[in-house]
């Protein structure tokens, strides 16, 4: 079934309501379709779109993650995913370029990601700085002192995977309404019930997956959880294609003592793609007072440009393309996927903190097993929605 007309919907029933159709309910939304479950995905605009979390062409996997160790059985499982959804979409989904984490010896981050790569055997090289530099001659820099290069990492094409989940999961069965912001969930005691501006109607469960509008949501209903959405800007530039060329040079994760980024190698010819992860003052805001054009703070521009002067100057050219994008943090930095503590049949992702992409598929496949068995054999024990670092 197709995009559904909203006269479709009043006082109609589901088995499982998704709020929030960007890549995790686009993702559940796949996954529970295979239940031959009664299915609706809902989403304030047309997935894939710019105006939450998951826009933008691109996203790195890596295996040896530095964030701890128990991502890396989910980045695994998600790598595995990835890679059967490729076999349903003639769009690119996978391109496997290699990442290399490099930086500044004691970097915890650095040091997190080869103890996981040891851990779990993973297939990964040590390198000293001279031979990062004989490699890729296009780096270099005072923080350029060790690094970490794993061939089977690459980058996932978001936007290519979402519209993919999101025509499969449509073919299956489950129906999808845009542009319809959720006004209130209100639990009842067998089922859901859900209002739009125009509709109403009803689900046995519910997945809450609206990622910078989670918290909102949640404090409706009864959790008050820091949870912090805040701004954070990407661009491209004009690079050396001889160095930085997807051909010659792999995704990357830099840590340099003044921040942490990430970035993109030319993918046919676009440009060197580079976004700082940790943020600056004032980048916290609420969802709708965010500034979405890039460009309008200096920084936008300049601290992107200063970590590649610093470390890639052949990659510091000519900005071919600038945006704004939305990180939802929590502390800690983990994600919540949960069920809700006051009511059993509402599920919760969120949280991904600006490392969440690569996880897509693991988090609708647990999903899918939360709300069909009630469990999951993946290790969410980090992920509870009750966990202290979550409340004040």
């Amino acid at each position: 079934m197709d995009i559904i007309s909203r006269s479709d919907l009043i006082n109609k029933h589901y088995d499982v309501v998704i709020v929030g159709a960007g890549a995790m309910g686009m993702s559940a939304g796949y996954y529970l379709s295979q239940k031959d479950l009664n299915i609706l995905m809902i989403d304030s605009h047309d997935p894939p779109h710019a105006h939450g979390s998951h826009g933008g062409d691109t996203r790195l996997i890596r295996h040896a993650v530095g964030e701890g160790l128990e991502y890396i059985p989910l980045a695994l499982r998600s790598q595995e995913l990835w890679d059967e959804l490729q076999t349903h979409s003639n769009d690119e989904i996978f391109r496997q370029i290699g990442i290399l984490n490099f930086g500044y010896k004691g970097s915890e981050f650095l040091e997190n990601t080869i103890e996981g790569a040891r851990e779990y055997n993973l297939e990964i090289e040590t390198l000293t700085a001279k031979e990062i530099q004989q490699r890729w001659p296009g780096l270099h820099g005072e923080d350029l002192e060790i690094g970490y290069y794993e061939k089977n990492g690459g980058v996932i094409m978001g936007e290519n995977a979402i519209r993919t989940y999101r025509r499969l999961a449509l073919s299956s069965g489950a129906e999808l309404l845009i542009n319809t912001p959720v006004k209130s969930i209100q639990p009842e005691e067998d089922y859901v019930r859900v209002e739009t501006e125009n509709d109403s109607f009803t689900a046995d469960k519910l997945i809450l997956s609206s990622g910078a509008w989670n918290g909102r949501m949640l404090k409706d209903l009864g959790l008050n959880i820091n949870l912090q959405p805040s701004r954070r800007t990407i661009a491209w530039f004009e690079a050396d294609e001889e160095l930085y060329s997807s051909e010659h040079f792999p995704g990357f994760i830099g840590r340099s003592r003044d921040g942490s980024y990430y970035g993109f190698s030319s993918i046919d010819g676009t440009g060197v793609k580079i976004g700082r992860y940790d943020g600056c003052e004032g980048d916290d805001s609420e969802p709708e007072e965010m500034d979405g054009e890039f460009g309008t703070f200096d920084r936008d521009e300049e601290y992107l440009r200063n970590f590649l002067y610093n470390q890639m100057k052949g990659a510091n050219g000519k900005l071919n393309k600038g945006v704004a994008c939305i990180f939802t943090n929590t502390p800690d930095e983990n994600f919540i996927i949960d069920r809700h503590p006051k009511y059993d049949n509402i599920y919760v992702a969120g949280g991904f903190s600006g490392h969440g992409f690569k996880y897509v598929p693991v988090v609708g496949e647990i999903l899918t097993d939360l709300v069909t068995e009630g469990e999951t054999e993946h290790d969410i024990s980090s992920f509870s929605i009750t966990r202290d670092a979550l409340y004040d």
